[in-house]
């Protein structure tokens, strides 16, 4: 049995969906009720009480797990307890770049490189899905607000990242790996929108929003360590964080996904 930690986000549904069609007996863990494929259990538990883990992790083989809650020696010891065998972790991009900013996601992958348990770490760079943050004004206006309009960045389609995590759970020869996971190419706010429009047939206008609305945006949701270092990606991102990662091709055996693949998928919630 695999179980699957933030069974409801972007990258964990789509992991769940991979896993169940592929026969694999899996547990999908929440904070809050969730619909899941046929035949896959679920149950609602948060890691920030790993303590209510110990039901989920009896007889699983193995874990995905998300950078959540302030206890993640306290979630590998209950899973190292209850017989789990490997870890694969969502890390970011920003541990290996900006250390002194994402030390929350850096103490996450300390404490699984030290669990004792087969580890595999994914840093994935900025997902294609945090466009969803546009859904609400495309729909009701075409329009998209963004700061650093015309500065590119290679983020990376979710589905990647839940195939390459499949693949880490359940294949041999990831152990001990830390994966870089971004998209093809850079793709800047503007073009994204572009794209967007394109899949739903439509012009959607991009408007560029000051350093000081994005970061007062971002407050209502993110810590401000976090949204200073955000927007330092953003926009002025590292010669590290300009160049494709070629994991995805080299684990998937295939190029990974466009921009343009994910906006044409995801093309209903912003219609």
């Amino acid at each position: 049995m695999i179980v699957v930690t933030g069974a409801t986000g972007n990258v964990g549904r789509e992991l769940v969906r991979i896993l169940a069609a592929a026969g694999e007996q899996v547990t999908a863990v929440s904070r809050k009720p969730a619909e899941v494929p046929d035949g896959v259990r679920h149950h609602q538990a948060d890691l920030a009480e790993p303590e209510g883990l110990l039901p989920v992790l009896e007889g699983a083989e193995a874990l995905f797990l998300l950078v959540a809650g302030e206890d993640p020696q306290g979630i590998l010891d209950r899973a190292r307890a209850a017989g789990v065998g490997r870890v694969v972790l969502l890390s970011t991009q920003g541990v290996g770049t900006r250390p002194e900013v994402y030390g929350h996601a850096a103490a996450f992958e300390a404490a699984v490189r030290r669990s004792g348990l087969e580890w595999t770490v994914l840093r994935s760079g900025g997902l294609n899905s945090n466009a969803f943050a546009w859904a609400e004004s495309i729909r009701t206006g075409r329009t998209a607000a963004a700061p650093f309009g015309d500065v590119g960045l290679p983020t990376v389609d979710p589905a990647d990242v839940a195939e390459v995590a499949a693949a880490a759970l359940r294949e041999p020869g990831h152990t001990g790996r830390t994966y870089e996971l971004t998209g093809p190419a850079l793709t800047t706010p503007r073009e994204r929108a572009e794209e967007i429009g394109a899949a739903l047939g439509e012009s959607v206008r991009f408007v560029e929003q000051t350093r000081e609305e994005a970061a007062a945006q971002m407050l209502a949701f993110m810590p401000e360590p976090v949204v200073e270092g955000t927007l330092a990606i953003l926009g002025a991102p590292l010669p590290a964080e300009l160049v494709p990662s070629p994991a995805v091709e080299r684990i998937l055996g295939r190029p990974a996904r466009p921009f343009a693949d994910w906006a044409a998928r995801s093309a209903p919630a912003f219609r």
